[in-house]
């Protein structure tokens, strides 16, 4: 591999403008901006490698770009995304969020660690690949969507209606990964589940002067009275029948739980925060963060938020949650489970409008493409990866890989641990963003012979 190693330290500089590129095109799902005009980039990209592209329609959706290159006995879904969380508060960017900025070896703009930097960074990897060896020693299959930072509402439609292309892949390498506080590469075999939804509450039929509120209903207080039923004092989920559906972590997996080095005082100083909630440390902290379900609130709104003051009582509130569900835990489920719960609190007022919801997933440790994964990290990182069970986060990984029987690995990515993703001045690492186009390399090579 060193001819490929030294065609990516030559091509350095045009792959950084290739990646510059594609991170100054906006494309936020949540905005509906510049999504169309991406896609058709993210496939020119791919036509430019070899690959047979193509945009792929699904109804109400942004296209999924679509492609396939190479020949071989093994076959790998590639999965990334287009899309980009919004860059807001557009104030604390110290640089413009869609024009990418390099500062003492760091690059700053929205999407460049999720997802866009490894989106480019396996393109140029397999374009030094072919470089260097030739064909392709497999055949890979490229699914890039425009919808995940909403919560790919629209994933599963596309693969029921693409089955045919995908059914009988090897194996899915799933998108993004970073290094940790010490550098170390990560690897997840899975990740959690996600519903996310919207309480509302209503009162009069127009914001109200607050002096009349002895006699008119203030929805605001009522959405807090609901949610006040939802978790106790001591941060446990107290929906009924929840945790009756929690499944416990597997011996296999508590034996990789007890590999991770979990850098907790690290964590607490980056974040400015005294403890983790429980007190938790070590190893109970990992088991809590991967395999306990939550519900967070996100946002709530009512009434008057402006400065100053305005004395109000509003007509209506509105309150995000999200659950990030474990095994054996399900989007309908919960969802069904939450209506019951505030129902039988007498909060049948309270309007549940659900927004996205995904399946939890996760793939053995065997795995041939979890074993590359690992081959490939101590190629390039000079030692094995840590290998995360489950993710904390959510993506549509269920519709592509368990649902297909497809086992799946993501890591080894563009990012590090303060990367800012979905936040401010989101960054990568140069060196990071290298090391990821040369561990794809070895990762393909690994795998097709695996």
């Amino acid at each position: 591999m060193e001819a490929f190693y030294e065609y990516i330290d030559h091509n350095a500089d045009r792959f950084i403008q290739d990646l510059k590129k594609l991170c100054s095109q906006p494309s936020v799902a949540a905005q509906g901006v510049g999504l169309r005009e991406t896609a058709h980039l993210v496939m020119d990209m791919l036509g430019g490698i070899g690959a047979d592209a193509r945009l792929i329609e699904t109804d109400g959706a942004p296209p999924v770009v679509y492609g396939e290159i190479g020949q071989g006995s093994r076959t790998l879904i590639i999965y990334d995304h287009y899309d980009v969380q919004p860059p807001e508060p557009l104030e604390q960017w110290k640089s413009p969020p869609f024009s990418p900025e390099i500062r003492e070896g760091f690059l700053f703009c929205r999407g460049v660690a999720d997802n866009k930097g490894d989106l480019v960074s396996r393109l140029q990897a397999i374009e030094a690949l072919q470089a260097t060896i030739g064909g392709l020693p497999l055949k890979i299959k490229f699914v890039f969507e425009g919808e995940e930072e909403v919560g790919s509402p629209h994933l599963a439609q596309f693969v029921d209606e693409n089955k045919e292309l995908l059914l009988g892949a090897d194996g899915c390498l799933w998108e993004g990964g970073r290094t940790d506080m010490s550098g170390r590469p990560e690897l997840y075999l899975g990740l959690k589940g996600i519903l996310y939804v919207e309480l509302r509450a209503r009162g009069a039929s127009r914001d109200m002067h607050s002096s009349y509120a002895p006699l008119v209903p203030n929805p605001a207080w009522r959405l807090v009275w609901a949610l006040n039923t939802l978790k106790d004092e001591e941060d446990h989920i107290t929906v009924d029948g929840l945790m009756d559906h929690v499944t416990q972590p597997s011996a296999d997996e508590l034996e990789l739980l007890d590999r991770i080095p979990f850098e907790g005082d690290k964590i607490k100083e980056d974040l400015g925060i005294p403890e983790f909630l429980g007190g938790e440390q070590g190893t109970d902290a990992v088991r809590k963060l991967l395999y306990s379900p939550t519900c967070t609130i996100c946002g709530m709104v009512a009434g008057y938020t402006g400065e100053g003051s305005k004395t109000v009582l509003p007509n209506e509130a509105r309150v995000k949650l999200d659950f990030r569900l474990v095994p054996d835990l399900e989007p309908g489920l919960v969802l069904d489970l939450l209506r019951k719960h505030l129902d039988s609190r007498g909060f049948e007022d309270v309007d549940i409008v659900s927004m996205s919801g995904e399946h939890p997933a996760k793939s053995p440790f065997e795995a041939p493409v979890a074993q590359a994964a690992i081959q490939a990290a101590r190629a390039v990182y000079g030692q094995d990866p840590v290998v995360y069970p489950l993710m904390a986060g959510s993506g549509p990984m269920y519709p592509l890989s368990a649902a297909l029987g497809i086992p799946a690995v993501s890591g080894m990515g563009v990012g590090h641990a303060k990367s800012r993703i979905h936040a401010p001045n989101e960054n990568i690492r140069l060196e990071d963003y290298f090391r990821a186009v040369k561990f794809t390399g070895e990762f393909l090579r690994a795998f097709a012979e695996t």
